[in-house]
């Protein structure tokens, strides 16, 4: 094992949307989707509300209807890579974590009939492989999270004291927003878009309603890297599933870099 330089490799983007409900999540992931470009699959746990947008462009559309469990969405998931969709809408990811048959449910459930270690021992792999379905997925993943909200006092342009929603941490298990590239946080009144990590760089400084330039210039980002050629040899060995020789596989990544 030897050390080698640092060098960005070509990647898909993993991006999280946090914010109140009505701040607009599912219409400015949809908008950054169109902008990232290629065939579009929502995965959509919130009644059919990403249908609303469907005027925006083309896309599809998979439910999950309750119980939420991280099963059914590393299965839409899987299902999708496999559908060739380039860009894949989790809208909304909370759910998985707390809504109806999400992971603290289970282990609420699981908890009356045993302690909540033993509980959480059980759940935590469930979540671990939901997390690893997204990070590993040859599709762009861009996936919208509710925040826990609460109400700050200001004041407006008249000098009254008025309540205002504000959004939180996101309604996810601790740190999972960490696991994305980049995460955005939307306000509610306004829809306007800030950023509280971001790897790439590109939004420093960011406050703006989110809109097809955004995915275009997160796209050109990951295009930029250099080709990860350990990568590409791992997935095609992945498909043919070792029936071919080393050779065979280089001579299938040649015709594919002449493609």
């Amino acid at each position: 094992m030897a050390f080698q330089r640092a060098e960005r490799k070509k990647s898909k983007a993993r991006i999280g949307l946090c914010g109140p409900a009505g701040s607009g999540k599912t219409y400015s992931a949809l908008k950054v989707a169109f902008g990232i470009g290629g065939k579009i699959a929502v995965i959509d746990t919130e009644h059919g509300s990403a249908e609303l947008y469907s005027h925006l462009g083309e896309y599809d559309v998979a439910r999950i209807e309750p119980p939420f469990t991280p099963e059914k969405y590393t299965a839409l998931i899987h299902e999708a890579e496999k559908a060739g969709y380039d860009t894949i809408v989790i809208d909304s990811l909370s759910h998985a974590w707390a809504g109806q048959g999400g992971l603290l449910e289970f282990v609420d459930n699981k908890s009356a009939s045993a302690n909540k270690f033993a509980a959480w021992r059980e759940a935590t792999p469930k979540h671990n492989a939901l997390v690893e379905s997204i990070l590993q997925s040859k599709s762009h993943i861009i996936a919208t999270m509710r925040s826990k909200t609460e109400y700050v006092v200001e004041q407006n342009e008249k000098g009254k004291a008025v309540p205002r929603k504000v959004g939180m941490a996101p309604v996810q298990r601790d740190g999972m927003e960490y696991e994305f590239t980049i995460v955005f946080e939307i306000e509610q009144s306004r829809h306007v878009a800030t950023t509280s990590k971001d790897r790439t760089d590109l939004f420093n400084g960011f406050c703006e309603v989110l809109n097809e330039e955004h995915g275009k210039k997160i796209s050109d980002w990951l295009n930029g890297g250099a080709e990860d050629h350990k990568a590409n040899y791992r997935q095609v060995e992945k498909e043919l599933d070792g029936a071919f020789t080393p050779s065979d596989v280089d001579g299938i990544l040649k015709n594919r870099a002449a493609w």
